[in-house]
């Protein structure tokens, strides 16, 4: 069981603008103010050096373009509504926002099957939706693979529910927690665990400080620490830098680099830096575009395929 993957599914956006669905609760999102055709080609900018970055160090990058038709602006953040697993299995899963779910296309899968990977089933979740019933795949959910542990911050994207029928089905233990931002002086719900956590082959990146219940942090720290991963504090402030939006990935002979942007490298102290330094080079790449519009950043634009080659 390997914790991090040489290859990672990234889509190339074509209508990429800031989504006014998600917006409702993903307090990160911002209105630039302009047209959205030079939004969209700063983004792609943005984007293909972003893979060209990674395929410099040997991450083996599978891109799918969008569909202009399809008018899906989130559809660069794909680990959202899919995962892919060791043991052949895809999850698919229910989306908050209507028009992100035209962002499920089978062509992903083809596309990767044609690269050599070997899929053998799909497990559904999206029925979920019409019940208003929600968990944004690898967004929701933070995946320690080899300790089966699935970290998960509650939120109107993750449902309490949907989470344990996961866990079930893939055999993963929940731990379960509600994290918050401070948004205009109110505690609101971090939209996606992935903003405020990173868990990493042999350290764990987070804000501690979102999880306002005691005993919930402490619950949290204690899964970390038994499984031996060395705790990397960030503050609520970094996370509005997207200092939490990061993913340990395996490039040429298997060296491990701790993926994220330019804006979260620079909001690092030297000593958190030094800490993941002692276990991975740090790869980043300007996605401020990406970020501002998004609301997401370098981790919620890599869907990690472990699945078996054929």
């Amino acid at each position: 069981m390997e914790q991090t993957t040489n290859s990672v599914l990234m889509v190339r956006p074509v209508a990429f603008r800031m989504n006014e669905q998600t917006a409702v609760n993903n307090y990160f999102q911002e209105d630039l103010q302009l047209k959205q055709e030079e939004i969209n080609k700063k983004a792609q900018e943005e984007f293909d050096a972003f893979v060209e970055k990674l395929e410099a160090v040997g991450v083996n990058v599978i891109v799918v373009n969008d569909k202009k038709e399809l008018d899906t602006p989130d559809s660069i953040f794909p680990n959202n509504w899919v995962s892919f697993h060791n043991d052949g299995r895809v999850a698919i899963y229910p989306m908050f926002a209507e028009n992100r779910r035209k962002e499920r296309r089978m062509e992903f899968f083809e596309a990767l099957e044609s690269r050599g990977f070997k899929i053998d089933e799909v497990v559904d979740y999206t029925q979920a939706e019409e019940e208003e019933i929600f968990l944004e795949g690898t967004g929701s959910l933070i995946l320690d693979r080899v300790n089966r542990k699935a970290y998960c911050a509650l939120s109107p994207r993750a449902d309490e529910d949907l989470l344990i029928e996961f866990c079930e089905d893939f055999e993963y233990t929940p731990v379960v927690f509600k994290a918050f931002q401070d948004v205009a002086g109110d505690r609101k719900a971090i939209y996606h665990t992935n903003v405020m956590m990173c868990v990493a082959e042999e350290f764990a990146v987070i804000c501690l400080d979102c999880i306002d219940d005691v005993k919930e942090r402490k619950n949290v720290r204690k899964h970390l620490k038994e499984d031996g991963k060395e705790i990397i504090p960030i503050t609520e402030a970094q996370i509005q830098q997207f200092a939490g939006n990061m993913l340990q990935v395996l490039g040429t002979n298997g060296k491990k680099h701790l993926v994220m942007s330019d804006t979260a490298r620079k909001s690092l102290t030297k000593g958190q830096i030094n800490a993941i330094e002692k276990y991975c080079e740090i790869l980043s790449s300007n996605l401020n575009t990406i970020e501002t519009c998004g609301g997401g950043s370098a981790r919620c634009m890599l869907a990690e395929v472990f699945l078996p080659r054929v």
